[in-house]
């Protein structure tokens, strides 16, 4: 049996895998801004099941719904990010307090959850932390920049922590799911539209969104089932590109830089000292 705390674990793959880890008899501590999905869950795994109710975006309550969660399990085995929702506008079309809140939610929450963690992870004498990300954190697509902005920039802190606390027995692991049927397009936080964008990319992809023509390849019940299993591996990869739009427009971003990057080889060395 393992213990596992889930932010964001009332509603999408939060809540699915709250549910699955429960059913194969594991200890789950969900939190969430709500705790009505929680009822139903408790009242059939009964302690297996903790339920603490904050707003990733106040630090203060995370970092005390997270040391109370673990005086209480005594060990958490996986800590869980996954708290998040997507800003959707061309960079203009946003408010500055959609920014702020985008912000504070996918990248600073997270940076602080882990924060709150580390410290019990070391004393513990290990652990793993699981960001879900998205294959945003790798791609970009038009009127999703501050999505990505917070995407790319988890990411990249959390490479550095990883080398950070490898010395303590503490593992970082980044789920990268592709478009997944979550009802993460019905939760989007929408900028204003401005015409002058109507016939741009942004534009373009705008309408694939109102008109379900994005793909959306990913199966919920699947996805969870991997980020678990992958939790679970005994030496798990850094990162897991999960659906087959999520690997492939990974594999032609990552191509596409390669490429790149060597064009401009002579140019780089030649910024060096004699």
């Amino acid at each position: 049996m393992k213990t596992w705390l889930i932010t964001g674990a009332s509603s999408g793959l939060g809540l699915q895998m709250t549910h699955v880890l429960l059913e194969r008899g594991d200890r789950v501590v969900a939190t969430g801004r709500r705790t009505e999905p929680f009822e139903e869950l408790k009242q059939t795994h009964g302690d297996r099941l903790r339920v603490a109710r904050f707003d990733i975006t106040d630090t203060t309550s995370l970092r005390s719904a997270v040391d109370e969660a673990f005086a209480a399990c005594g060990r958490i085995d996986v800590v869980v990010s996954n708290a998040g929702y997507g800003l959707f506008g061309a960079a203009e079309e946003v408010s500055d307090a959609q920014i702020e809140r985008q912000l504070a939610t996918n990248l600073t929450g997270s940076i602080q959850l882990v924060r709150a963690a580390l410290p019990h992870l070391r004393a513990q004498g290990g652990g793993r932390i699981l960001q879900v990300s998205s294959e945003g954190g790798q791609v970009a697509y038009p009127n999703f920049s501050l999505y990505h902005a917070s995407k790319w920039g988890i990411e990249g802190f959390l490479e550095a922590v990883a080398q950070e606390v490898l010395p303590f027995g503490i593992e970082v692991l980044i789920a990268e799911p592709g478009p997944t049927a979550t009802g993460f397009a019905a939760g989007l936080d929408h900028g204003t539209i401005m015409d002058v964008y109507d016939a741009t990319p942004a534009g373009d992809v705008r309408r694939g969104v109102a008109d379900g023509s994005f793909a959306i390849k990913g199966d919920a019940a699947r996805t969870v089932a991997a980020m678990i299993a992958y939790a679970d591996e005994a030496t798990p990869r850094r990162r897991l590109a999960l659906g087959s739009a999520a690997f492939e427009n990974i594999e032609r971003s990552l191509h596409a830089r390669m490429e790149d990057l060597q064009t401009g080889r002579d140019v780089a060395y030649s910024a060096d000292g004699e």
